[in-house]
């Protein structure tokens, strides 16, 4: 597995992975991995929802739905291919987990905190999947955050979706990784 210091250097988002499923105790265990993150007053605001299989294909008809309502000026046969397209974005990966920050009703939660925590537990997830050997990208962008998606998935209240994480082997080489320096982003307040 490597160290701590190992796993967090060396994962990357990784977008091209291969077919084959991931069994149901590691997609847990990535799960059970994101339920450990920090979050003020033990609110734990977060759900997850795994997608497998045909089961993907709700997510892939949110992102069409979502494409329906800005695209113009098409073909009826051009309109169905692009949907198709959209529906394909869904099936990039044998496993995709919408994380969704789920505010409590606790009054002294702060709503950036409550996100914050739904962040941390997806960065939980990350570092578990590349730990097991896994592949993994977290991709957002308006679709993710549009009112169909969050519907799609079944909520309809506060909850924000704050990810969805396509998970698979990886099928392609890890990129090399950069970062500057901790040290150039840090000041040091001493006495």
């Amino acid at each position: 597995m490597g160290t701590l210091e190992e796993i967090i250097r060396g994962r990357r988002s990784i977008g091209k992975v291969k077919s084959d499923p991931v069994p149901k105790e590691v997609v847990e265990s990535l799960i059970e991995a994101a339920v450990w993150a920090p979050n003020h007053f033990g609110t734990e605001p977060w759900k997850f929802v795994v997608m497998t299989g045909e089961g993907r294909r709700v997510l892939g008809q949110a992102y069409a739905d979502i494409a329906a309502e800005t695209i113009q000026g098409l073909s009826e046969e051009e309109l169905a291919l692009r949907l198709e397209k959209e529906v394909a974005k869904a099936f990039r990966s044998p496993v995709v987990i919408a994380a969704v920050c789920v505010p409590s009703s606790e009054p002294r939660a702060n709503p950036a905190e409550e996100l914050a925590a739904a962040h941390a537990a997806v960065q939980n997830l990350l570092l578990m999947a590349h730990a097991s050997g896994l592949g993994a990208v977290w991709r957002t962008g308006d679709p993710a955050y549009h009112t169909k998606m969050k519907e799609a998935l079944g909520f309809a209240g506060s909850e924000q979706v704050v990810g969805l994480i396509f998970i698979g082997y990886p099928d392609m080489p890890s990129p090399v990784g950069k970062r500057t320096p901790g040290t150039e982003k840090t000041v040091w307040l001493e006495s």
